[in-house]
């Protein structure tokens, strides 16, 4: 078996389906689709009995987070590779896995382009670690400072988690980024780019990410495993990154303040006209 693609689900039967359907509907054939779901009770289970046949594995019990969900896949996992595409997430088209594995693939982690899909656009994910994988350069510990790479386009091989461990359930929303660091960081997994479209990834509805969380526990992770001098690094450019956030939703605020007040555009703010 090449591929173990799983999809995790908690009260999402529509963005279940759109899943679900994108996946049957590839012309590559060697794979299992595993559906971890986390006792939904919105009809996704419905769902999952419409494609019962399309399923090699699921279960829908309680779980202790998404991390939690994804381990119960994993282990579940016969693939060489694993691909976390959770529920509202769609493959590019149902060639793109074909694409990817009409040669021999060898590398640890195969990454490729995320399309991340808001209301009323389409947006390439152009991350700092995703744009030096893009060049073809080793990634490092100062590219995960402010960035991760899209584990929705990632195709990680499944005896890395056999080797480095699961995803550790201590951490609410950054043990995927830990399980990177571990792997490519501190034990040079080799990671390969390959510049195809995999994965869309809707945001519509999603909340945003606790800032102050993942800074926390990022720092937590980098205090633990490593050197003194890299967490002091780590700590100067989350400030940096901080200041920079704040600096811009205050002047962001201020200029949309004065421009519904004066007879200004945005647009005349942003090429400097004066008040």
């Amino acid at each position: 078996m090449k591929l173990s693609i799983i999809t995790i689900n908690l009260n999402n039967s529509n963005g279940l389906r759109k899943t679900i359907e994108s996946v049957i509907s590839q012309t590559f054939i060697n794979f299992e689709y595993i559906i971890i779901d986390g006792g939904s009770t919105d009809g996704s289970l419905d769902i999952i009995y419409q494609y019962i046949n399309k399923i090699s594995y699921w279960v829908s019990e309680h779980d202790k987070g998404i991390y939690n969900a994804m381990n119960k896949g994993i282990r579940q996992a016969q693939g060489e590779y694993c691909l976390f595409l959770n529920s509202g997430d769609t493959l590019y088209s149902a060639s793109i896995l074909a694409e990817i594995f009409n040669h021999n693939r060898m590398e640890d982690i195969i990454i490729g382009n995320l399309i991340m899909l808001y209301p009323k656009k389409m947006v390439e994910d152009k991350g700092i670690a995703y744009r030096r994988a893009k060049e073809g350069k080793s990634l490092t510990s100062f590219d995960f400072f402010l960035d991760n790479i899209p584990h929705q386009a990632t195709f990680i091989r499944r005896q890395l988690f056999d080797q480095y461990g699961l995803y550790d359930e201590r951490y609410k929303i950054v043990a995927d980024w830990l399980f990177f660091i571990q792997t490519i960081v501190l034990n040079g997994a080799k990671v390969k780019y390959i510049d195809l479209p995999v994965t869309y990834f809707d945001v519509d509805g999603i909340s945003n990410v606790r800032r102050d969380l993942q800074v926390e526990e990022r720092r937590k992770i980098i205090e633990e495993l490593m050197p003194p001098a890299i967490l002091a690094d780590y700590d100067y450019f989350a400030k940096i990154d901080h200041d920079f956030r704040r600096m811009f939703r205050h002047k962001l605020s201020y200029w949309i303040a004065r421009c519904m007040n004066k007879s200004i555009t945005f647009w005349d703010m942003i090429r400097g006209k004066q008040l």
